[in-house]
Formats: C-alpha cells, sequence, structure tokens
C-alpha cells in the first residue's frame, strides 16, 4: 500500500539516504556536503528551512518531495519551489512520483499557491516524460543561474 505523508524527524536517515540516491542520480555525488545534523536542523527544527513529503510502501520510505516557499511577483501570490523529487529506481513504475506531486499540488492550493516551479536537466528524457505527463511546462528557453558559497564571497570581496 502506497502511502503520501509529511516526513517526521524521525526519517533523517531515510531522506538523507534518497538525498545521496538523488546525487548519485544527477551525478553529482561529490558535491553533497549534507549530513544527518543538517537535515534535521533544515526540515524539523523552530524555524525550517524546507520541507518533505515522503511515499512509502509498506512502511518503507521510498521516495521524497522536499520544498520551500517562495513568491512570485507575476502572479501575486506565493509558490512553492519543489527542490528534491526522487524515487528509488526499483518503484519508479509504483506511482510515487506522481503521488509525490499531486500531494505537493494539495499543499500548493491549501496555501494559496499560484504555482510550483523546479528545474528538470534537459538531458533526463524520463523525468520530462513523466512531468510532461502531469501537464507540467517545461521552459526550454529559461537558463538557471546561479552564485556558490565561493561566487558570493568574491562577489562581496571584490566588489
Amino acid at each position: 500500500m502506497l502511502n503520501i505523508r509529511f516526513a517526521s524527524r524521525s526519517d533523517v536517515d531515510d531522506i538523507l539516504s534518497l538525498i545521496r540516491a538523488k546525487a548519485e542520480f544527477d551525478g553529482c555525488l561529490h558535491l553533497l556536503k549534507a549530513q544527518e545534523k543538517e537535515i534535521e536542523e533544515a526540515f524539523f527544527s523552530q524555524s525550517p528551512k524546507a520541507e518533505a513529503i515522503v511515499a512509502e510502501i509498506d512502511g518503507k520510505i521510498i521516495g521524497i518531495a522536499t520544498f520551500y516557499a517562495i513568491y512570485s511577483t507575476f502572479v501575486a501570490k506565493p509558490g512553492i519551489w519543489l527542490d528534491d523529487l526522487f524515487v528509488y529506481e526499483s518503484f519508479r513504475k509504483s506511482g510515487a512520483g506522481a503521488k509525490l506531486v499531486k500531494k505537493l499540488c494539495s499543499i500548493a492550493r491549501s496555501r494559496g499557491c499560484g504555482r510550483i516551479d523546479w528545474i528538470v536537466a534537459r538531458d533526463n528524457e524520463n523525468g520530462r516524460g513523466f512531468y510532461d505527463s502531469l501537464g507540467a511546462q517545461i521552459f526550454e528557453e529559461v537558463r538557471h543561474a546561479r552564485l556558490d558559497e565561493f561566487a558570493i564571497d568574491r562577489l562581496i570581496e571584490n566588489w
């Protein structure tokens, strides 16, 4: 039986395992710095930075969606940024991914959100097909930009 629920503090090990598996899937495991302490602080502290919902089958966590609040000046409403959506490969045809997104849509509606945004890699054909099947728009012309910690420090020091 597939169940979708908000993650709890007791899920920290599973959350980190899923994040690690996603980093491997994305080919960037070498960039993963998160440890249990940071996950617990980020999701379950007095002032959490993000939230997570998990998919479980027979009590075993097999998928996750991590997200946080954003605001769109264009639609003048809050939104949700879907940071990570990941389901272990052996459970990808279980419907867990779609149910995680559906639950996220329910959360967005209950919070008065105007949209849910995320990034999908150009070479992730399965992911792109999955998101397309859900009715998501994929904007090819938009480019993701980032200042990492090093760039932030350099800009502050040299501006």
